[in-house]
């Protein structure tokens, strides 16, 4: 076991980095190449999942969730341990509960190798909370850890890439050794925030700036730093396509969604998930028309106080959809009708669809012709689900056509179906409490033998 000690300059936190040399070759390269399997020995998994009814009923409490970073599965930390699933078909893939149960307030996936950041969290936390872990499963133990000298509060990881958020400060690590590369200073930052680029290649990182409404965009290739300010009130959600090309954001104030091409900072796109077009001249929204940086102009739509608080973003494989949550239970899509040629992306042969698809609300102002934008299209959201108010949902979208996956921190998790074309209110076509499967399995085998 070797100690590193960086001395970061102007920083309050000391950085201790600690990796296990005999297994760190093997669990990088395993982590580039090994997947989950199906419970085989060593890595006997129904020993962990409990088989009778009681167990089930014995739920833990949740305390994170996150999707890996193709939303092909999930990772659920709880007061007990962390469970990995599976998005499509629904299963969990396998649960590893602590014998002193302690809680996971962190636990972010590599796609879908057998590496993973955690970090404790809940009243009886299993690590400490100012400690990133870097687990590896096919092990079943820790092979590194980096600790700081304040909490956590969230971890991003690229496939050569790990990015630890603390409060006011960001760090960016060399996944292979756990080699310091960059610090980031940012502001306040208690939810975490920071979104990394998935994509093969040179890295591109969103994170709140030094001032409120501020983000800052690092592009790796360049060697280049923007500043955006998205907003006038703190940010509180961001979302970044896989490429890093396109950013959203969303403030405090949850009336406006804002979507920003990294390459030049420039606003694409607005979208509002609070407003209906039967209150558009109803006298309860407010136009306004103000200057931002780069000289753009935007339109806001606002319905007065009637606002959401933020919780989710995330793009579409393509960027040709954006999904978002709040705490009003209802989930959006919205589609992105933005110009490709200028962004360089390749975008599948369904956006002509849309493209082709007039949405109501334009084609209700199509009298304002002229004096809109051109980013004024999609304003609305194409389609929508209501689920459960003030509950917290994490969204993704589906792997299968037209789909988004949605987790709620009550254990839910649903996958509906939109009409990219129609709109309107989307079918719920899966539902399942993702904290008891082996409950609703049981379920399901004694109603077929009704």
């Amino acid at each position: 076991m070797t100690t590193i000690s960086p001395s970061p300059s102007n920083s309050l936190d000391s950085v201790t980095l600690i990796m296990d040399h005999q297994t760190s070759s093997s669990s990088s390269s395993s982590s580039q190449q090994q997947s989950f399997h199906h419970p085989t020995p060593p890595f006997d998994l129904t020993s962990t999942i409990p088989s009778n009814p009681t167990a089930a009923d014995d739920l833990p409490n949740l305390l994170h969730l996150s999707f890996n970073q193709d939303s092909a599965c999930f990772a659920a930390g709880t007061d007990r341990g962390f469970r990995i699933y599976n998005c499509d078909p629904f299963r969990e893939i396998f649960r590893r509960d602590f014998d002193n149960g302690g809680g996971i307030g962190v636990v972010q996936m590599l796609f879908r190798c057998n590496i993973l950041a955690l970090v404790g969290g809940g009243p009886e936390p299993q690590y400490p909370l100012n400690k990133v872990m870097i687990w590896d499963d096919h092990q079943s133990r820790c092979i590194g850890e980096l600790s700081f000298g304040s909490e956590v509060k969230s971890v991003r990881l690229r496939r050569d890439r790990i990015v630890v958020i603390l409060l006011e400060k960001i760090y960016v690590y060399n996944f292979a050794d756990l080699k310091l590369l960059q610090q980031i200073d940012t502001f306040t930052n208690s939810k975490g925030l920071c979104e990394v680029s998935h994509l093969s290649g040179s890295m591109v990182l969103v994170c709140p700036g030094l001032r409120k409404g501020q983000i800052r965009v690092e592009h790796y290739a360049s060697k280049q730093t923007k500043f955006i300010m998205a907003h006038d009130s703190r940010i509180v959600c961001l979302a970044l396509t896989h490429d890093g090309r396109l950013l959203a954001t969303a403030s405090s104030k949850g009336t406006l969604i804002r979507i920003f091409n990294t390459l030049d900072g420039s606003l694409l796109q607005e979208v509002t998930p609070s407003v209906n077009f039967a209150l558009a001249f109803s006298g309860r929204i407010s136009h306004n028309f103000d200057n931002i940086p780069g000289d753009h102009r935007r339109f806001n739509v606002r319905r007065g106080a009637d606002r959401a608080d933020i919780y989710s973003l995330g793009f579409s494989t393509t960027a040709e959809r954006l999904a978002v949550s709040s705490d009003r239970g209802t989930v959006h899509v919205f589609n992105l009708k933005i110009d490709s040629g200028p962004l360089g992306m390749e975008r599948s042969q369904s956006v002509s669809e849309l493209n082709n698809a007039t949405s109501p609300v334009v084609s209700h102002l199509s009298f304002m012709k002229g004096v809109l934008p051109k980013y004024f299209s999609s304003e609305w959201s194409v389609a929508r689900v209501h689920l459960n108010e003030g509950l917290q949902y994490v969204v993704g979208f589906g792997h299968q056509r037209n789909t988004v996956v949605i987790l709620g921190m009550d254990g839910s998790f649903y996958r509906c179906e939109f009409d990219p074309a129609g709109g309107g209110e989307m079918s719920v076509v899966e539902c399942h409490n993702f904290l008891k499967p082996e409950a609703e399995a049981e379920e399901k085998e004694k109603e077929s033998l009704l």
